[in-house]
């Protein structure tokens, strides 16, 4: 295999790569450093900032909080060294562990305290902030509408290593949570002295994880991380840094990984063909959400049989089995497989089923018929905003075909910009229709279903069923907490309605096609919360 490519030198190698594989002020040399490609930069290397899997998988490995996720998905103790939770399930006490910032600061109580806080406070416009909520810590809801103050919020040091939570319910997957970036601390000293800066640049981030940072700046093509020699398990730890390459094109990604630039990749397409016998191609199944989202802001997408007629018109087999080619399944619903198991013990989407959207071209062209009657015309133009990243843009121009085929009269106009600038555009609501995703934070349905809460942080399509809300908030903080089947039969309930009014257009459940060198062990893919973990990698 590494024959293939033996006839590229460095300068022509750095020519097809647009110069990508130079950092800007290279830190890491020899030794043990992995060097992994991502086909995005971080959005934030801030953890109550950050929404995205790039950035939560860097936090992941400068940071951490008060659990971490084992190999088989569980959370399990990090900063925690003890876990005590009263009868009632409403307090939760975490003693902590001797830990140190990278700059040797003892990690304390008191960071929890400041950067829950800083999650709930209005003034921080968290996207996560409403994870308060859901965790049903103690006035959560109130504080970050701004009913209450942050110092109300029902987190308390009662001494240096000792953190207290007090909850409004019992929430089950209360220690999935803490394993999630929002909630790791934050050194309050520190951040004040970046004055209004921080987590831009290495000088403006503290570690308390696995790693530090040595060189970063945010949109850069790339980035390096260093061992932390005050990070409590440093011992166990055998990288001495990791190297990122932000490499969206695949065919560049395979270039750097046949001449040794990079030791992990991911691929899709034809790269998945011609590398998918190799001994070291692995396929990952993955939790990660592919799906259009209609602006129902926009009067034709506000069109109940429009949305259907867009979202049966495609065929999801196509796109994961011709333009993907890495495992991904097409999607027919909201909450992916694999992500929690019902009180049954089995698979949530074995309960609630899993056609919920099919691909039926009949169904598109009569769903289509009705929505031009009903909206008194038969030409639509829409922008479908998407990554500029290869396999985003490869699934949009299939997209395109498929729907313009299927419904004549429909014009789908693609528009690709950076992650960063299509996260900011739909928070913002300035889309038609966009290709995003959504992965897990926590093994719940609701971690997919609060989408399409009526107001909530996530609902870029502005949907709004009451119904939905109400079986919501039964399931998460009404009759239905404690009642483990009844609670998952709702969550189902909900999702069917979403589902059946084409609140979104599911399209695929992402699988990562990757390749790592042999020599590479002990890389952790998780589905929930940071997407992989390298605290106990080995390159030998």
């Amino acid at each position: 295999m590494k024959m293939r490519f033996k006839w590229f030198n460095k300068f022509m190698l750095l020519t097809l790569l647009g110069g990508a594989l130079l950092p800007a002020a290279p830190v890491l040399a020899q030794g043990q450093v992995l060097n992994v490609q991502v086909e995005v930069e971080p959005s934030s290397l801030d953890s109550c900032v950050a929404t995205d899997g790039t950035s939560f998988e860097v936090m992941g490995a400068i940071s951490e909080g008060l659990m971490i996720q084992d190999e088989k998905g569980n959370a399990v103790p990090a900063l925690a060294e003890k876990v005590e939770t009263s009868q009632d399930g409403k307090t939760i006490t975490y003693k902590l562990r001797e830990a140190q910032w990278s700059n040797g600061d003892p990690v304390k109580a008191q960071d929890f305290v400041f950067a829950w806080r800083r999650l709930a406070d209005p003034k921080t416009a968290s996207e996560y902030s409403d994870l308060l909520d859901i965790a049903s810590i103690e006035n959560g809801k109130d504080v970050i509408s701004g009913k209450k103050k942050v110092e109300e919020l029902g987190v308390k040091a009662l001494d240096d290593k000792t953190l207290e939570v007090k909850l409004e319910q019992p929430t089950a997957f209360f220690n999935d949570l803490m394993a999630f970036p929002p909630f790791y601390p934050i050194n309050q000293k520190f951040f004040e002295s970046t004055k209004g800066k921080y987590a831009t640049s290495a000088d403006t981030i503290l570690a308390n994880g696995p790693f530090k940072v040595a060189n970063y700046q945010p949109a850069g093509s790339s980035f390096e991380l260093v061992k932390n020699d005050h990070y409590y398990n440093k011992n166990a730890i055998k990288l001495d840094g990791i190297k990122y390459q932000v490499i969206k094109d695949f065919q560049q990604a395979v270039l750097a990984y046949q001449t040794g630039s990079v030791d992990l990749i991911s691929l899709s397409g034809e790269q998945v063909d011609l590398f998918k016998a190799d001994p070291e191609f692995k396929s990952v199944e993955g939790s990660y959400l592919w799906y259009i989202a209609p602006n129902e802001k926009n009067k034709d997408l506000a069109n109940q049989n429009l949305r259907l007629a867009l979202g049966t018109a495609f065929n999801r087999k196509t796109i994961v089995e011709n333009v993907l080619k890495d495992g991904s399944l097409p999607a027919t619903y909201l909450v992916p497989t694999k992500i929690v198991n019902g009180p049954d013990g089995k698979d949530y989407r074995e309960m609630a089923g899993k056609d919920l959207m099919v691909s039926d071209q009949a169904k598109a062209k009569k769903f289509y018929e009705q929505a031009k009657k009903e909206l008194g015309k038969d030409k639509f133009k829409f922008k479908l905003l998407c990554e500029d990243t290869e396999a985003s843009i490869n699934v949009s121009q299939s997209l395109e075909a498929q729907i313009e085929s299927t419904l004549p009269g429909v014009d789908i106009q693609i528009e690709q910009v950076p992650k960063k600038n299509r996260l900011q555009r739909m928070d913002k609501g300035d889309y038609e229709l966009g290709l995003t995703r959504w992965g897990p934070d926590y093994k719940d349905p609701s971690t997919y279903l609060q989408l399409l809460l009526t107001g909530g942080n996530y609902n870029y399509e502005s949907y709004s069923n009451k119904e939905y809300d109400q079986l919501y908030a039964d399931a998460m903080t009404g009759s239905l907490v404690q009642k483990p089947k009844e609670r998952f039969e709702a969550f189902a309930k909900a999702e069917k309605i979403a589902l059946s009014q084409g609140a979104v257009l599911p399209v695929y459940q992402k699988s990562a096609a990757i390749m790592t060198k042999a020599n590479v062990k002990g890389i952790q893919f998780n589905t929930v919360g940071v997407p992989r973990q390298y605290n106990k990698v080995t390159k030998q």
